[in-house]
């Protein structure tokens, strides 16, 4: 029986090979619910559920709803006990990743690639980002930085200001050099 922490390491090994350059996040909140891993890709965003055998189906309902907001492609990642009836519990442009312990290893199977969220906002995706990285997209796009303002008042500001394929690229880019260092 495969726990979420089983799967997680194994899981993002699979995804590095399989989509190159990118970079994860784990336990994100987004909306009311908390995704269990983000993949920043040059592509967008992809928000990757994951349900152990352990786990049920008690919460995924609005973990949909809340994920198809934030990521242009989502996964749910199962273990064999949801594999035969997963497809029932979510939309059909979601991938399915299917998980099993192969002799301590772990096997990652796709059962379904994901296909475009028709509900991703943009805007959702912009709150994801910390106010100092605004502030850099503020920047770049030659615009005044508004220090003294809130992360809503410099989300909608950019949104208003810089065309939308853009300002996309640049958010993808910023949340690939995503730096915690400052933290520490």
């Amino acid at each position: 029986m495969l726990r979420d922490a089983d799967i997680r390491d194994g899981l993002c090994d699979y995804l590095e090979t399989k989509y190159g350059k990118i970079r994860f996040f784990e336990e994100l909140t987004i909306g009311k619910s908390r995704a269990d891993i983000v993949m920043v890709t040059d592509e967008g965003l992809y928000g990757v559920e994951i349900k152990s055998d352990a786990d049920t189906y008690e919460r995924l309902s609005r973990q949909v709803r809340d994920y198809d907001r934030f990521f242009d492609y989502n996964y749910v990642v199962v273990g064999t006990t949801h594999a035969g009836h997963i497809k029932e519990h979510v939309p059909d442009h979601w991938g399915i990743i299917t998980v099993e312990d192969d002799a301590g290893s772990l096997d990652c199977y796709e059962m379904r690639a994901p296909m475009r969220s028709p509900k991703v906002k943009l805007n959702n995706q912009m709150g994801l980002l910390w106010k100092s990285e605004l502030a850099v997209l503020q920047e770049e796009n030659g615009l005044y930085k508004y220090s003294d303002k809130s992360k809503m008042y410099r989300k909608k500001y950019l949104m208003e200001s810089v065309d939308k394929e853009l300002l996309k690229k640049q958010m993808l880019e910023v949340l690939f050099d995503r730096d915690y260092s400052i933290f520490e």
